[in-house]
Formats: C-alpha cells, structure tokens, sequence
C-alpha cells in the first residue's frame, strides 16, 4: 500500500538557523520558506537525491509544533511521510485494520497542495506517520 518515503520532517526552534545549515554545512539544496496557515506550520523543504526533508516551524498560537518543541527544546524528527496511489483507500484499508487517523479522518491539503493525512504514533511503535496522494 506505502510507496516511497516522501520525507522526513524535522521540527525546529529556529528555521533560519537549521535551514543554513542544511545549505552551508552539508551543501544541500534548500528551498525558501513556506506558511502553511491550515496546519499551523512554516516549512522549508530540503532537496536530497532519493527524498526530502521538511523543516517545520511553529505558525501561529495553536501549532501542533509549538507543544513538540516545548517538549524537544532543540527540535527533533517529528513524522514521516509515505506516498500512496489512493489516499481514500488507504484511509479505509487502515481504519479496518484497527489504525487511528488523526482529525477528522479527512485528508486536507498539504504542503506539496496534494491531499494528506495522519495517522496516530501509538499505532505505529511510537512514529507519527504522514501518507500523501501522489
């Protein structure tokens, strides 16, 4: 049912910071930052030959990412993210496994604008789990 590993996201106290290092540091190719209102992040995507990594920052009050980064003062690996042909059937084949989808169990819009949803790290030895449309 997965496909690929779209990404790795990693949560971070400082977005310029951790972006500059990608680029000076380890000479990746490093995207400029993007809002992403709905999910309450700004991220910066980082080009690796065989997948990405996505650099997430709080936006706004209510960011999922302000509660990780008040527990990870220094910013961690908060999910990873999976392609699937059909997010809906794979939404549906999960739930009657007994997996959590998080929210409302409607894929939203994500970063990539390609539908997206997560699924609860308990049910995943302890990983939060992003699947994306592809």
């Amino acid at each position: 049912m997965i496909g690929k590993l779209n990404h790795v996201a990693i949560a971070v106290p400082d977005l310029d910071a951790a972006a500059a290092q990608y680029r000076d540091t380890l000479g990746a190719r490093v995207n400029p930052p993007q809002d992403e209102p709905d999910h309450g992040v700004t991220v910066v995507f980082i080009d690796l030959p065989n997948t990405k990594i996505e650099l997430l920052h709080p936006l706004g009050d209510d960011s999922p990412i302000s509660g990780f980064l008040a527990k990870n003062p220094s910013g961690g690996i908060h999910h990873i993210c999976y392609e699937v042909d059909d997010i809906l059937a794979a939404r549906d084949r999960l739930i009657a496994s007994g997996a959590r989808v998080l929210g409302s169990g409607e894929p939203k819009i994500g970063a990539h604008g390609k539908p997206v949803l997560f699924l609860h790290p308990k049910d995943f030895t302890g990983t939060l789990v992003e699947l994306e449309q592809v």
